[in-house]
């Protein structure tokens, strides 16, 4: 099983930066972002394959996250920037082991336990 650790979050002012990061057990075929505020259903925010390091974004984060890897520490990062109120949700990494519509959760196998990202105006 493939074993899944974030951290990273915080309390961040409208306009400030956060580096989430994701730390896996073993390698996995590619890793997701994703994001849930309370009442709302669980949203898809970027993707990097494993391999090759392809990335997707959500539109409503294009230009401000960037997603990366560290291979050599199976490690995922999503660094936040420009960061606005409606960012704030738990954020959760995910791996998948075979993936083709990365934007839907249940293409993913395994979740990391969520890290809260809050953004004050």
């Amino acid at each position: 099983q493939v074993q899944l650790v974030e951290s990273g979050g915080g309390l961040v002012q409208a306009g400030g930066s956060l580096r989430l990061s994701c730390a896996a057990s073993g390698r996995t075929y590619g890793m997701g972002w994703f994001r849930q505020a309370p009442g709302k259903e669980r949203e898809f925010v970027a993707f990097i394959s494993w391999s090759v390091g392809s990335t997707s974004y959500a539109d409503s984060v294009k230009g401000r996250f960037t997603i990366s890897r560290d291979n050599a520490k199976n490690t995922v990062y999503l660094q936040m920037s420009s960061l606005k109120p409606e960012d704030t949700a738990v954020y959760y990494c995910a791996a998948a082991r075979v993936t083709s519509h990365v934007q839907a959760a249940a293409m993913y196998d395994y979740w990391g336990q969520g890290t809260q990202v809050t953004v004050s105006s």
